[in-house]
C-alpha cells in the first residue's frame, strides 16, 4: 500500500526523474538514503518501472500527429500487427473497447508520408483519422 510519502516522492519523479536523491528527500522530509530506500521499494514494487526523456517530436522531424481508429472486417488481426510492428511512425497502439477495435498514434515528417502510411494500411483496416491541432 502506497502512503503519503510514497505518492508525493512518485510526483516529483515524475517532474523531475534525472533529480538526486539529497534533492527529493529534501522535497518529501526524508534524507537521501530514505528517499534512496523509498525509491528503490516502489521500482521493486513495479510503481516504478523506468525513466525516460521526453523529446519533442516536432524538433525531431514529425510534426504531423495523428490518431486513428482501426475498424477490421475479420476476427484475425496478426497480419495488421505485423504491418505496424513494422511501421517507423507508429508511437503507440491500444487495443480498446467501443466501435473500433483499436486506437492507432504516429507521427508523420510530412502529409506525404501519413498518405503513403494511410494508402498501405487500407490492406489490412478500415480507420478514421485525426489531426492533432496542437
Amino acid at each position: 500500500m502506497l502512503d503519503h510519502t510514497d505518492l508525493a516522492i512518485i510526483d516529483e519523479l515524475r517532474a523531475n526523474g534525472r533529480m538526486t536523491m539529497k534533492e527529493l528527500g529534501a522535497k518529501v522530509h526524508l534524507s537521501a538514503q530514505a528517499a534512496r530506500l523509498r525509491v528503490d521499494k516502489l521500482e521493486e514494487m513495479g510503481v516504478i518501472t523506468g525513466y525516460t526523456a521526453i523529446v519533442e517530436p516536432a524538433k525531431l522531424g514529425l510534426p504531423v500527429h495523428a490518431f486513428l481508429h482501426l475498424f477490421m472486417n475479420n476476427i484475425y488481426h496478426g497480419p495488421l500487427h505485423a504491418f505496424l510492428n513494422a511501421q517507423q511512425y507508429v508511437v503507440r497502439t491500444h487495443k480498446i473497447s467501443g466501435d473500433a477495435c483499436y486506437l492507432l498514434e504516429a507521427r508523420f515528417p510530412t502529409n506525404v508520408e501519413l498518405d503513403d502510411f494511410l494508402t498501405e494500411l487500407n490492406a489490412y483496416a478500415n480507420y478514421r483519422l485525426s489531426i492533432v491541432i496542437r
